[in-house]
């Protein structure tokens, strides 16, 4: 079976690097020069996993338009992942709160067999969410594009 790295083993690699090159430096006795290759090698590892993680993304989540997510969310599961005061705030009607901070915990709550709809406020721990459903064998995920903030239709306020 292939070594799954993920964003812990990225962290870890860029650490080990920005380590080494703070370590190089006290090395010199005070000298600021900056090892261009290393320099260079991180920014290129940045670039990388920003690659590597768009296109995971692509092939976890269907983005969706308000208007594609309106016509399909009725028929499926739909999850706000942002916190419960925003929820309260104002939500899409008929959305389930499952804050993106209890996750982990609380996912076995949605059923794989069907859609699940997400969206947060602005986009970005919605598709955190889906990448997360995806490596539990999700299959039906979708996501609005632009987030709570975008949306126009029909919201709940407690």
């Amino acid at each position: 079976m292939p070594i799954q790295y993920n964003e812990f083993h990225f962290i870890i690699l860029v650490e080990h690097v920005l380590l080494n090159l703070y370590n190089g430096l006290i090395e010199r006795k005070g000298k600021i020069e900056v090892d261009l290759y290393i320099l260079g090698a991180v920014v290129l590892l940045l670039i990388l996993y920003i690659i590597v993680t768009m296109v995971r993304l692509r092939k976890a989540v269907t983005n969706l338009t308000q208007e594609d997510f309106i016509n399909g969310y009725r028929k499926s599961q739909l999850i706000d992942v942002r916190e419960p005061k925003e929820f309260e705030a104002g939500h899409i009607l008929g959305a389930r709160n499952i804050p993106y901070s209890q996750f982990r915990q609380r996912y076995k709550e949605i059923r794989p067999d069907k859609p699940v709809y997400l969206y947060d406020q602005n986009g970005g721990k919605s598709a955190r969410a889906a990448l997360f459903l995806k490596k539990k064998e999700y299959t039906q995920l979708f996501h609005l594009q632009g987030g709570f903030r975008t949306w126009t239709g029909k919201i709940k306020s407690k």
